[in-house]
């Protein structure tokens, strides 16, 4: 397996694991279980890659398991897969409101 593939997983499962936490600490935005871990993973995707690209020594090899790598990795992608959640459970809450009369 390519360490690509590796950062990936990593990045889809601890941002459905971060996607959950934020929405079971603040359920006013909370999107159900499935919608966090959806939010999340995909939060946790884009972000980790982004962080990857800033960051090139969380890159990891194939040859090399650097847990420092793996621990950056899990980290960057439960934040972005948090934040990606608050902010869509934002969206739905304004959009969800009625128009004042």
């Amino acid at each position: 397996m390519s360490a690509t593939i590796v950062n990936l997983i990593i990045q889809l499962i601890a941002g459905a694991i971060g996607g959950n936490a934020a929405g079971a600490s603040m359920k006013n935005l909370d999107l159900g279980l499935l919608g966090n871990s959806i939010a999340g993973a995909i939060g946790g995707a884009g972000g980790g890659t982004i962080l990857t690209a800033l960051l090139p020594v969380l890159q990891g090899t194939v040859d090399n398991v650097d847990i420092g790598a793996l621990v950056g990795q899990a980290v960057g992608g439960g934040v972005a897969g948090a934040i990606l959640t608050a902010i869509i459970g934002l969206i739905k809450n304004t959009m969800g409101r009625q128009p004042a009369r």
